[in-house]
C-alpha cells in the first residue's frame, strides 16, 4: 500500500519543502520548493488544488499573471488546465520587448520587475501566481503592473506562505482573494 495516497496535501508539502539556512544572505530562513519539481504528480496536485480553492470561492479568471521563476512552473499547469493566456513577470532586463517596470523592497534588498506592455486586456480579472509569500513586496509589484496595464487583480495563489513575515497585509489593499496549498506559521 503507497502510504501517499493518505497524506494531505499540507502533509505532502510539509515532508518535502526543505529549509535552507542562511541563503541567500546570513539569518534568512529560506524555504526550498523546488524539490517539488522531482514529482509530477504533486505537482499536478497543487495545480488543482489551487484551481478548486480558487474557483470555488473568488470566482472567474481570465489569465493567470505568473512570477519568476518558480511562479512559472505551477502558473503553466493552472492556465493550461483552465484554457487560459500565462504572461510572466520578470526581473529587469529579462524581457525582449516594451516593458513596464516598477521597483519595490524585499526582506533582503530591493528588485524590479517588468510586464510587457500590451499583454494584460482591459478589465481582465487575473490570478497573480509565485511559488512563495513572504513579505509580499513581489506579489504587491506584480499587482501593481497588473493595474498599470488595465487588468483587475482578481487574486492571488502561492504553493506556500510564511505567514510570520506578514506579506498578506501587504496584498490585501489589491485582493482579499489568496490561496495557498500550505502556510507556515
Amino acid at each position: 500500500m503507497n502510504n501517499n495516497l493518505s497524506l494531505t496535501l499540507k502533509e505532502k508539502l510539509d515532508s518535502v519543502i526543505r529549509n535552507v539556512p542562511d541563503f541567500p544572505k546570513p539569518g534568512i530562513q529560506f524555504k526550498d520548493i523546488t524539490p517539488i519539481f522531482l514529482d509530477a504528480k504533486l505537482c499536478d496536485e497543487i495545480a488543482d488544488y489551487i484551481i478548486n480553492s480558487f474557483l470555488h470561492n473568488h470566482g472567474k479568471i481570465d489569465a493567470i499573471c505568473a512570477i519568476e521563476s518558480r511562479g512559472f512552473f505551477i502558473g503553466m499547469l493552472i492556465a493550461n488546465k483552465l484554457g487560459i493566456p500565462l504572461f510572466p513577470v520578470r526581473k529587469a532586463g529579462k524581457l525582449p520587448a516594451k516593458t513596464r517596470a516598477y521597483t519595490y523592497y524585499l526582506e533582503y534588498g530591493t528588485a524590479t520587475l517588468e510586464i510587457h506592455t500590451g499583454v494584460v486586456k482591459p478589465n481582465w480579472n487575473i490570478m497573480i501566481h509565485d511559488d512563495i509569500l513572504a513579505t509580499g513586496g513581489t506579489a504587491m509589484a506584480a499587482a501593481e503592473l497588473v493595474k498599470a496595464e488595465g487588468g483587475k487583480v482578481a487574486g492571488f495563489s502561492f504553493i506556500a506562505t510564511l505567514d510570520f513575515l506578514k506579506g498578506r497585509d501587504k496584498i490585501l489593499p489589491y485582493s482579499g482573494n489568496l490561496v495557498t496549498a500550505v502556510a507556515f506559521e
